[in-house]
C-alpha cells in the first residue's frame, strides 16, 4: 500500500489512539474528547454501545 493513503476506519469501533477517529467521533456524537474517553473507559469501544449510552 502506498504511503499516505488512509485505510477506511472501522466505524463499529472507536479507536481512542487515532486522533482522526477521535475527531470524527466527537463531531459525529456531539460530545467532548473527555466525555468520549469516559464512555469508552466505562462501556468499551463499541460505537453502538456508546450511542446507546448517550441516548439514555
Amino acid at each position: 500500500m502506498p504511503f499516505g493513503k488512509r485505510v477506511q476506519p472501522d466505524r463499529s469501533k472507536i479507536n481512542m489512539s487515532d486522533d482522526y477517529e477521535v475527531k470524527y467521533w466527537t463531531h459525529e456524537l456531539g460530545i467532548t474528547k473527555s466525555r468520549l474517553q469516559h464512555l469508552v473507559d466505562k462501556i468499551g469501544n463499541s460505537a453502538a454501545a456508546v450511542r446507546n449510552e448517550l441516548s439514555r
